[in-house]
């Protein structure tokens, strides 16, 4: 008799995919076969990204803040309910803009620490506990910034920037945690990106930082995702997608 391939789906769960980045990660792991559960805080942009990309069989959405951990309860029960389980994470939730530091108010700085922090903590504690209870292991991405690596006086953003490197610590500090699960935890780090967050924005400056002397696409980000999601050897790394920004000067 042949060996009998397990042809079961797997289950990703895209926090802050009604655009951008997450939207298109959302579209990657789609059309790779795989079930997608889509998350965001508003609910009618939620149901538009879903008819946007359409595979209602693999598709399923819950609208919620991700700093809020009844969200997070919330996703792995329609997981669960819905796909059987859950296999990857990626934490995409959050939130960026540039401000001086000293014009940062208490209620910015909050925001920040609510949205990318809180939201990347509370969500990935809720998918471990599933992903431990399931016993197959699983996957769990974080997105991050290049610029925690090499910050620019042009974009001055510490208070985004001090929680995105909180994201990274997690990611390194996960890794070997939950090594003894099976859980692999890794960060993709993107350079200037071609997302809404740009608009309005001189590309000029933002192609000449990288060598290969453009700006990113979401595609870009979503391919290194996608590697990260079955590169089973690889756990506790923060691969740049930044076009040699920092690592190749």
């Amino acid at each position: 008799m042949g060996t009998q391939v397990n042809t079961t789906p797997k289950t990703a769960l895209v926090t802050g995919s009604s655009s951008g980045i997450g939207f298109e990660v959302a579209r990657r792991f789609l059309e790779a076969g795989w079930n997608v559960l889509l998350n965001g805080r508003n609910e009618r942009r939620l149901r538009e990204a879903a008819q946007a990309l359409g595979h209602p069989r693999q598709l399923e959405a819950v609208a919620g803040p991700t700093s809020e951990r009844t969200t997070g309860a919330s996703l792995v029960r329609a997981a669960r309910e819905r796909f059987g389980g859950i296999d990857l994470l990626v934490n995409n939730a959050g939130e960026f803009a540039p401000k001086a530091f000293l014009d940062v108010t208490d209620e910015e700085f909050e925001r920040y620490l609510s949205a990318n922090l809180r939201g990347t903590y509370f969500t990935t504690q809720a998918v471990v506990r599933a992903m431990i209870e399931q016993g197959r292991g699983g996957c769990i991405v974080n997105i991050s910034t290049v610029l925690v690596d090499h910050a620019i006086g042009s974009v001055p953003a510490s208070a985004p920037l001090a929680t995105k490197g909180a994201i990274r610590a997690l990611t390194i500090v996960l890794a070997a945690e939950l090594a003894p699960q099976r859980i692999r935890v890794n960060a993709v780090a993107p350079g200037f990106i071609r997302t809404p967050l740009l608009d309005g924005a001189d590309p000029g400056p933002l192609a000449a930082a990288a060598l290969v002397k453009r700006i990113g696409d979401v595609q870009d980000v979503s391919g290194a995702v996608y590697y990260l999601a079955e590169a089973g050897y690889v756990t506790g790394h923060v691969l740049n997608v930044d076009g040699g920004f920092v690592t190749a000067r």
